[in-house]
């Protein structure tokens, strides 16, 4: 929120966004900021499904590894605040079925109670292989990956010919976590598949677009989102260490809201 300005346009009180991280208070060209409406959104929903996070998901799904009508679809890391959006965002552009893996039961849950996933399992119980073998037996046409390692080489086991990669993240391989080299690469050349990675950096000019689309699915309750606030910029170091960890109780988008913001 503005709390003092003396640039045309931009008036206390009013709610921007901006693109310099997170911080508690910035001074900042007028240039540097865009007005958000908050009429009949909160504000903090341009955190989530209506800013980068929502952005991510919906460029990897029409963009990067377009879904096309009839497609199976296969999202890592499904429950977290990307892979939740493209998830859904899949399945409102046709694709036939959207199998989803997550790091727990409640999120597991979660996908297929709340978000419309067909299928989903936690990716620590058995072989992720074998889950995609029997919840795809024909195989996946596109693959919306936030993890890498053994799930991403699983994923690339089951595609099917033509298949469209979206990498997104390789948060199971963060700092070593999980040293898993890929060794079925070749496949990618037998499938004619491609693989792309992308920055959401990049495409900040598609907002307008992104926003168009997505924030009608979001008012008419087609997309569902959901947030895990934590209260105070004291806890930001908890709320990135969640994001490491598949098994943490945060599902969709964690947000820290400063005090006095609520």
């Amino acid at each position: 929120m503005v709390v003092e300005s003396h640039a045309d346009g931009v008036k206390p009180g009013q709610v921007v966004e901006h693109f310099l991280g997170l911080r508690e208070a910035t001074v900042i060209d007028a240039a540097g900021v865009v007005a958000i409406d908050t009429d009949d959104l909160p504000a903090e929903i341009y955190l989530g499904v209506l800013g980068a996070t929502g952005l991510t998901a919906w460029l990897g799904i029409t963009q990067v590894a377009p879904v096309r009508s009839g497609d199976t679809v296969f999202v890592t890391g499904a429950a977290g605040a990307v892979g939740s959006i493209a998830g859904q965002i899949a399945r409102l552009r046709g694709a036939k079925q959207v199998i989803g893996s997550a790091g727990s039961s409640a999120k597991v849950r979660h996908l297929v109670d709340h978000l419309g996933f067909a299928i989903a399992f936690d990716h620590h119980d058995d072989a992720v292989g074998e889950r995609l073998a029997q919840a795809a037996p024909d195989g996946i046409d596109v693959v919306f990956d936030n993890v890498g390692g053994a799930q991403l080489e699983a994923a690339i086991g089951h595609l099917r010919v033509g298949a469209r990669l979206a990498l997104c993240g390789m948060v199971g391989q963060y700092g070593g976590r999980e040293p898993h080299g890929l060794r079925n690469l070749y496949e990618l050349v037998t499938k004619r598949a491609t693989a792309r990675g992308f920055l959401v950096t990049d495409h900040q000019d598609q907002l307008p677009a992104f926003r168009a689309e997505v924030s009608s699915w979001v008012r008419s309750g087609e997309i569902v989102h959901r947030q895990t606030v934590l209260d105070g910029i004291e806890r930001v170091p908890e709320a990135l260490l969640g994001l490491l960890c598949s098994g943490a109780p945060a599902i969709g988008k964690t947000i820290v809201r400063l005090q006095g913001q609520a």
